[in-house]
């Protein structure tokens, strides 16, 4: 019983270490520098901050930099999703 424990140890060690490397990839994917969290906090407009709300950052930081691509259009009017 001991020698099976000696031998799957190091087995599924190498294996969890493997799966980590996979989550901390993914991760370092989702990650935002905390210049564009501080920039996002300073010039988002009032449909962006809801997205934030509703969606999460990534998907904020997405709306806002595709309004800054477009030079700054108008703020969108809130859907009836986004007002309640």
């Amino acid at each position: 019983m001991q020698g099976l424990a000696v031998v799957l140890f190091p087995v599924l060690l190498m294996l969890f270490a493997l799966a980590m490397e996979r989550v901390e990839f993914r991760l370092r994917r989702l990650t935002v520098r905390e210049q564009e969290v501080q920039e996002f906090l300073d010039q988002a407009s009032h449909a962006e901050v809801a997205t934030l709300a509703q969606e999460g950052l990534p998907r904020a930081l997405a709306r806002f930099h595709l309004r800054r691509k477009r030079g700054g259009v108008e703020e969108e009017p809130l859907t009836e999703r986004q007002a309640s």
